[in-house]
């Protein structure tokens, strides 16, 4: 049997990337629960299982006492003394009880077990992965439809991308390659689900994130974006070196870097803008080509309101 559990272990870790710890306390739940259903009560009982040799012990706690009145919890000084040397009246030690036919009985019935420990381990580790990448940037494959609903796997994982985040006009084919936006990841009773986003703001900035080291390294920064996904996006950025062109360094030379991104959304127009603190000159920006006659500022809530016009 300890050849055949060492096996089932190191199969499970190699198949299914569980750390071991993991594996080695699921089967204990198992084997726990198999020894229960087939000798009765384990209340006192623990399982005991090295993951290198496989070796398997069934513990029982028992209490040392001068004459047994129920041999289930506790075992005579003399034979406790035989397990540990100098234990004492009262006190409680471990047994060594495993029975037998323990044998194979016993790891058919944990595989059983252990399938659906396991298979929520893999959830968990799936979930706290993506979890962790809400708001990133992942490349996923089109696998199918469902109710307009398209489903995109992510390596070992399908995700949806919902027709609410979805680019309208977009056709999204069997095998596509497209990257997405993990919008949000939440647990549900048939593992995690991830849900995806291409109409998201954050999807155009992660995007300029991988195609601009200057954005990447934070020496571009991203102020603002407005996004009419599929449409238009006008992003406002700034630099903190007063030698690093923002705008220029988003748009790449001859246009290299944006067009990567527009080509990623298929079209869609992107308007760099230089941000400005000065609320009229950045919105007289932010607006060009049209002409701009006035530009009203709405205080906050307690201030004054006032007017700058631009010819």
């Amino acid at each position: 049997m300890s050849i055949e559990l060492k096996e089932l272990i190191e199969e499970i870790r190699r198949e299914k990337e569980i750390e071991i710890g993991v594996i080695v306390e699921a089967l204990r739940s198992a084997l726990l629960s198999a020894y229960k259903k087939h000798f009765g009560s384990s209340e006192n009982v623990t399982i005991d299982i090295s993951p290198d040799t496989g070796r398997l012990k069934v513990l029982a706690k028992k209490k040392v006492v001068k004459e047994i009145e129920d041999p289930g919890i506790e075992i005579e000084k003399e034979a406790a003394r035989k397990i540990k040397k100098g234990v004492r009246l009262n006190q409680e030690i471990e047994v060594e009880i495993t029975p037998r036919e323990f044998g194979r009985i016993a790891v058919q019935t944990a595989k059983q077990v252990v399938t659906q420990r396991i298979r929520e381990a893999e959830r968990e580790k799936i979930y706290q992965e993506y979890k962790e990448r809400e708001g990133d940037i992942v490349t996923g494959i089109v696998q199918r439809s469902e109710h307009k609903t398209v489903i995109v796997t992510l390596g070992k994982i399908e995700a949806i991308l919902p027709v609410r985040e979805q680019i309208f006009g977009e056709d999204y084919r069997y095998g596509d390659r497209i990257k997405t936006y993990i919008l949000s990841v939440r647990r549900t009773p048939r593992g995690p689900q991830i849900i995806l986003s291409r109409t998201h703001p954050g999807l155009v900035r992660r995007l300029f994130e991988l195609e601009v080291p200057e954005v990447y390294e934070k020496i571009v920064e991203i102020k603002n974006i407005a996004r009419e996904a599929g449409g238009r996006t006008k992003i406002a950025v700034s630099s903190k070196d007063a030698n690093v062109d923002p705008v220029g360094s988003c748009v790449g030379t001859r246009g290299a870097r944006v067009n990567s991104i527009i080509q990623e959304l298929r079209g869609e127009k992107i308007d760099i803008i230089p941000y400005n603190e000065d609320a009229v000159a950045f919105v007289s920006s932010a607006l060009k080509p049209a002409q701009v006659q006035e530009v009203i500022v709405h205080k906050e809530e307690g201030g004054d309101g006032g007017h700058r016009s631009q010819g």
